[in-house]
Parts: structure tokens; C-alpha cells; sequence
């Protein structure tokens, strides 16, 4: 396992852990995340606070794993993030929706670009639409495939 891969397991053991210290030292200082959204966010205390929000929404957040990858200084993981909605979700605008108590399974890549040892690009992947359909936070027309 090389150096990109250990940073990058540590990163999500610390996000499931709720471990705010140890996600934002995983990044460099200049470490930018591009997510799907909240566009791009710079800094560790910011990447980590928007993990930890996150965090926030789903305390039983978890990674389940497809695959993981690391080339060079590139980490990889391919995977589904579940949790339950018991907490309030932030919205980009500063607002919040009221927790939905319902859980979701959403598809999610996560590539990661580490040097000296620390991440200094994460790019988040995951599909809005399904993870607001589980939620039950899309009209039922979008929420159906094929709709």
C-alpha cells in the first residue's frame, strides 16, 4: 500500500469516526475539493467541515467499498456512502431541511491526489438526484426511473 491509498483510508475512517481534527489533517493547506454540491471548497478546516456537516446529517454515515485503487500518487475509491437522515441537512445557501429519517445507499467516487503525504486535490462524485430521491426530497415525477 503506498502513501496515497494510507491517507486516503485514513480520511474516511476519521469522516465515519466523526474525527473532524484528523480529516482536516489529511490535507495540505492549499488542498482544494471540487464536490458536486457545493462546487469547489478550499482549505482543511473548510474540506473538513464540509465532511463534517455531512457527518451532522447522517451520524451512521459508512462507506461501503466496491473497489479501491491507488496509482502513483493517486487514490481511488469507488463505492456507496449509506447513513440515515437523523440530523438536519445543510444546504448550500446556509439553510437546513428537517431530517427525513429516511436512509439512503448512493453510488460515490472519490479521487484523491496526495503529495508529502498530504491530499491536495479531492474530487467527490455522487449523483444529486439519487441522493435526493432516497431522501424523498425530489417531486415523485423525478424521483421514479424513466420519469
Amino acid at each position: 500500500m503506498g502513501q496515497a491509498r494510507e491517507v486516503m483510508d485514513r480520511l474516511t475512517m476519521a469522516m465515519t469516526a466523526k474525527d473532524i481534527e484528523t480529516q482536516a489533517a489529511c490535507y495540505a493547506a492549499n488542498a482544494v475539493a471540487v464536490t458536486p454540491d457545493q462546487g469547489e471548497i478550499v482549505g482543511p478546516e473548510a474540506i473538513s467541515n464540509y465532511l463534517s456537516q455531512f457527518g451532522e446529517s447522517f451520524p451512521d454515515v459508512g462507506y461501503e467499498y466496491v473497489q479501491k485503487y491507488e496509482a502513483g500518487n493517486v487514490a481511488i475509491d469507488d463505492g456507496f456512502v449509506t447513513g440515515t437522515n437523523t440530523g438536519p441537512l445543510a444546504l448550500p445557501s446556509g439553510e437546513s431541511l428537517p431530517p427525513t429519517g429516511k436512509s439512503i445507499r448512493v453510488r460515490s467516487c472519490d479521487i484523491a491526489h496526495v503529495e508529502d503525504g498530504l491530499i491536495t486535490q479531492h474530487k467527490f462524485y455522487f449523483d444529486q438526484m439519487e441522493f435526493l430521491g432516497q431522501l424523498g426530497l425530489l417531486p415523485e415525477s423525478l424521483s421514479k426511473p424513466g420519469a
